[in-house]
């Protein structure tokens, strides 16, 4: 399954050319880069590793890809992400976040078990249900 975190991860992986493009808009927004890894890419982990250092005032793509293709080479079977962060308000807000790398292996998905836990739940219900009943017929 296809893990879809952050902007365009409905669309087919980014080449470098749409990266370099998406750095150059968060450059032309003076927004701060940084770039992540993960190898636990599940929605509730929102604490990706940083690679390196955020990149603040960076003018040059160049710089960004270099940190991108260095974290890529020492991560080949991690999510890598790039985020963008717009400080003109006096906090750091996450504006733009894009997967730039994906393991080379099957990716891990997640699935919701609803059913079978749903099904776990209504039989102990009635399990319940019926104890009770028993005992209320026992009683009276």
């Amino acid at each position: 399954m296809r893990l879809t975190q952050g902007a365009f991860s409905f669309l087919p992986d980014l080449t470098d050319e749409q990266i370099v493009k998406q750095i150059q808009y968060a450059i032309s927004k003076g927004w701060a880069l940084n770039v992540e890894y993960t190898d636990d890419p599940h929605p509730r982990n929102s604490y990706w590793d940083l690679w390196g250092l955020p990149l603040f005032g960076v003018k040059d793509p160049a710089a960004v890809m270099f940190e991108i293709n260095s974290c890529r080479k020492a991560k080949p079977s991690f999510y890598v992400k790039v985020n963008a962060f717009d400080n003109s308000r006096g906090v750091e807000s996450c504006c733009l976040s894009f997967i730039v790398q994906r393991p080379t292996s099957n990716e891990p998905g997640f699935q919701l078990h609803v059913k079978k836990r749903s099904q776990e739940l209504s039989d102990t219900l009635f399990k319940v249900t019926q104890a009770l009943v028993q005992k209320v017929s026992v009683t009276n």
